[in-house]
């Protein structure tokens, strides 16, 4: 069991779900907040069954306990995806190099060994930094022709490192996903009223919503959307995508058509202010966009990104009370000093799911143990805005018929009639 840095003075919010490694909140008799081991909650993450097959090679660079050993075994021993580097040392094992960034280059062609076997070049597509008599130049031709990976102005950028955003949206697209992903960003209300979301956030949330991002034990490691990625990292989401059940793929359908009801045009500022996040990552206390800044009052995130709590905050709380923060945001909030999702439950009303409406906070038991444990903000016909640790970090979710409604205690209202 690990114990991880005190954060905060106040109370803070479980808002958890399950990971590969939970991460839970505790507090003692002096009232501070630590993340020593309790139960996690929230919808199970699906899993591949493992080990797989590594035709006996051996890593001299990725212990056994490394975070993405699995992964990294797929992609570069089970296969030969990322199997980059020639052998090592007298004992012949292979390096992998976890920590180094990998550039687009080598990215292509870990994804064109993927997804784009029987594929060929395409004769029309060339580079003005990538020459044709290079070793990679089918690789990138094939991803380029394919839509996965963007040229720019004629050039591949074959040293560049590829990001959260890059590796989401190839992966998204060679998994026959893009059309899917083009209809997230064009969220439709009831009167007809055509929502449209940060481009590019439909594959970031496919890719959120397939697990193509690992959610770290040590959040000073997790990923925002445009970080640039380690092989490690680009090995898990590679593994994730490749192994993905298909009933994960079917569950996407529901994306293809997102019908909100008509928002008011204060919850259309919330709404459009929630979808820029889609992608920050789950940091645990965690309420701010960035790491936090000098003299804040209350603990110290990191980086930018969000538990369940922070999220609901950063969406909908005003300054008030000791919390200084104001978001560069084009609405005011509605008072809610309580900071974890327990202390939300237990004042103001109560209504239940079917009486919930834009702008409610939605609260769930996710250990059965009559204690919240997890919130998001409702934003109608059964959606939500969503930061958990299973999802990685801020999702837009449908919540109705989902372990979410399974285990939902009840909604809150904070906003005016």
């Amino acid at each position: 069991m690990t114990t991880r840095p005190l954060r905060r003075l106040v109370a803070v919010s479980v808002c958890l779900a399950v990971v590969l490694l939970p991460q839970p909140a505790s507090s003692d008799d002096a009232g501070r907040w630590d993340r020593a081991g309790d139960r996690a909650s929230g919808p199970p993450d699906w899993r591949v069954q493992a080990p797989f097959s590594t035709n006996g090679i051996k890593w001299a660079d990725v212990p056994k306990d490394h975070w993405a050993k699995t992964a990294i075994d797929y992609v570069a021993a089970t296969n030969t995806w990322m199997r980059d580097r020639r052998r090592a040392g007298p004992d012949g094992r292979h390096e992998f190099r976890p920590d180094a960034l990998e550039p687009r280059r080598l990215f292509a062609r870990a994804l064109v060994r993927a997804f784009g076997a029987g594929l060929a070049s395409d004769a029309t597509v060339t580079f003005t930094d990538l020459p044709d008599t290079h070793r990679l130049y089918r690789f990138a031709n094939i991803a380029v022709s394919q839509g996965w990976i963007e040229a720019e102005d004629g050039a591949f950028l074959p040293r560049r490192k590829v990001t959260t955003r890059e590796v989401h949206r190839a992966l998204v697209l060679a998994l026959g996903l893009g059309d899917v992903a083009t209809a997230a960003e064009a969220i439709t209300l009831r009167d007809g009223t055509t929502v449209a979301a940060p481009e590019g956030s439909g594959t970031l949330l496919l890719g959120m919503r397939m697990g193509l991002r690992y959610n770290h034990d040590d959040e000073a490691l997790d990923v925002g959307p445009d970080s640039p990625l380690t092989r490690a990292e680009v090995a898990w989401s590679l593994y994730r995508g490749s192994t993905m059940p298909s009933w994960v793929h079917a569950s996407l359908a529901e994306y293809s058509a997102i019908e909100l009801p008509t928002l008011s045009e204060t919850m259309r500022q919330v709404l459009d202010w929630g979808l820029r996040y889609v992608a920050y990552p789950y940091i645990w206390a965690g309420e701010w966009d960035q790491e936090s800044p000098d003299g804040y009052c209350c603990g110290y995130q990191p980086q930018g990104g969000f538990d369940c709590s922070g999220l609901a905050w950063w969406l909908m709380k005003k300054a008030e009370g000791g919390w200084s923060n104001v978001p560069p945001r084009d609405y005011e909030g509605w008072s809610l000093p309580q900071r974890s999702s327990a202390q939300m439950s237990s004042v103001g009303g109560t209504l239940a799911w079917d009486d919930a409406r834009p702008g409610d906070l939605m609260l769930y038991d996710g250990n059965d143990d009559g204690v919240v444990d997890h919130v998001n903000v409702y934003l109608g016909n059964g959606w939500a805005l969503d930061s958990s640790s299973g999802g990685g970090g801020v999702t837009l979710l449908k919540v109705a018929g989902s372990w979410y409604e399974d285990h939902f205690v009840h909604a809150r209202r904070i906003t005016k009639k």
